[in-house]
């Protein structure tokens, strides 16, 4: 457990499936991430807020390993590990969600979630795997496992294009192409930014699913009303630097916000960049 946080999670706070230490990242003369702890349990959903500029997304982009680290190191179920690429963060079962979703709007919702890795026929071994005959059966069997694991109840058809539908039903199929992944851990980047009320529930719905599954979410947004339904703990940014970390049911909306803008730590007395 992270010894900034102690006095806020108390000593019941979960294992970490994985935890970042003294992670560094610049660009240039900016210093994005300047020593940032951070962890997240399976079964849990961690949320990661600050205000703009504070590091949010670059620490994303860090745990997906599309920025590796300057600084800092991986511990993933007490074993360290490394993550300078987004290869080394699938190896290790760790994937994100961006918010431009990268769905690809002109297939369907099974051929999205199989993209990059499509079951092939047996039989053709003769030729290269990219030159094998999709077996569309197993794909769509692919796909209603993966639909279902989340309980997406909304979609009608895995045969349906992705261009066709909601927001809520695409923020949906991202996800569940990230959990079909063999992932352990989803990183959900503002998933439900710029989306409707009856949408948003579909999402939040789904972000609950994942708990259940027993994944470790790390969910960044600026909605504090999502943030206080589905998270479980709370991790505040601010300048690139931790300010605490929460129990969700232990502190308020009016507590986080003043930690986002002024960086007072748990005390209240300490200001943090």
């Amino acid at each position: 457990m992270l010894e900034m946080t102690e006095t806020k999670v108390g000593r019941d706070a979960p294992p970490p499936h994985l935890a970042v230490y003294g992670i560094k990242k610049s660009f240039g003369g900016v210093h994005a991430l300047k020593g940032v702890d951070f962890e997240v349990a399976r079964g849990e959903v961690m949320a990661l807020v600050g205000d703009n500029g504070a590091g949010k997304s670059t620490l994303m982009k860090v745990l997906a390993g599309a920025h590796p680290a300057d600084e800092g190191k991986f511990v993933m179920d007490s074993e360290e590990i490394e993550v300078a690429s987004p290869h080394d963060a699938f190896s290790h079962g760790i994937q994100i969600v961006y918010q431009d979703l990268a769905l690809c709007e002109n297939l369907d919702v099974a051929a999205n979630l199989s993209l990059g890795s499509e079951p092939v026929k047996p039989g053709w071994t003769f030729l290269p795997r990219f030159l094998r005959p999709i077996d569309e059966l197993a794909m769509e069997e692919k796909a209603l496992e993966a639909i279902g694991r989340l309980q997406v109840r909304t979609l009608k058809s895995v045969r349906a294009k992705v261009g066709g539908l909601s927001g809520g039903q695409r923020q949906a199929i991202a996800i569940a192409r990230a959990v079909g992944a063999d992932s352990s851990v989803v990183l959900l980047d503002e998933p439900t930014a710029a989306l409707g009320v009856a949408q948003t529930r579909q999402v939040l719905d789904v972000v609950k699913r994942l708990r259940e599954t027993g994944h470790a979410v790390v969910y960044i947004s600026h909605n504090l009303k999502d943030i206080f339904e589905v998270a479980d703990r709370i991790t505040v940014l601010r300048h690139g630097s931790n300010v605490a970390t929460w129990r969700t049911e232990a502190t308020t909306p009016d507590e986080i916000v003043v930690a986002m803008t002024t960086g007072l730590d748990e005390g209240g007395q300490k200001n943090v960049g």
